[in-house]
């Protein structure tokens, strides 16, 4: 059997707010199973004084079985790579667009949970896009070396006192990772979840 590859042009679907004229901007990628219309409504208490931009993993698929609600992803383990390298070339394209049409704008990167890795491996392949990169219940992606991380820039990590995919001993350890990475660290009263408090209160820290 002989695997093959053929190169086809796809669309990628992204949800937003009127950004033209913003003076700051938010782009957010989503955690494992969701869908960033439903992801977008997270960010409603900041819409106003915040643009948003709110791109879909590539990967839909049924939550339960094979009806009913549907969730996307960034990638599986299944051909990893190659969707890690198409997911960073069209999120790069995006940026692209939004400091085209707003060039004088703040652009933050956020990244919850699976959309943290994503978020992180965006940020790499050009830090200087961005004025503020925050990761949020998220573990670092094991395919960027730490001593090639660049730092540099705003840099925040988010976790819940209660987040069921971390134990306390779990949370020392990424702490203490993020911790070496550059990354003032933040933690909030709740669990796998963005929390509105602390999401405006890690948006506005200088």
């Amino acid at each position: 059997m002989l695997e093959s590859q053929i190169c086809i042009e796809q669309t990628r679907r992204y949800y937003q707010n009127d950004w033209s004229n913003k003076a700051e901007i938010l782009l957010a990628l989503h955690g494992y199973g969701q869908l960033a219309q439903y992801f977008y409504r997270k960010f409603q208490s900041i819409e106003h004084d915040f643009g948003l931009v709110i791109p879909e993993g590539p990967h839909r698929f049924y939550l339960e079985g094979s009806s009913g609600r549907v969730g996307a992803s960034w990638m599986t383990k299944e051909w990893r790579e190659q969707d890690i390298s198409e997911n960073t070339r069209y999120l790069l394209q995006l940026t692209a667009e939004i400091r085209g049409s707003n060039p004088n704008a703040k652009l933050t990167l956020l990244g919850f949970s699976q959309g943290g890795a994503t978020a992180a491996r965006l940020y790499q392949a050009d830090p200087s896009l961005f004025s503020q990169l925050i990761l949020w219940a998220s573990v670092f992606p094991p395919d960027i070396a730490m001593d090639h991380f660049s730092k540099g820039n705003k840099m925040d990590f988010v976790i819940g006192s209660e987040d069921p995919y971390f134990d306390s001993e779990n949370i020392v350890k990424i702490k203490h990772k993020y911790t070496e990475l550059g990354f003032d660290i933040h933690t909030f009263e709740g669990a796998h979840d963005l929390d509105a408090q602390m999401l405006r209160n890690v948006l506005s820290k200088p």
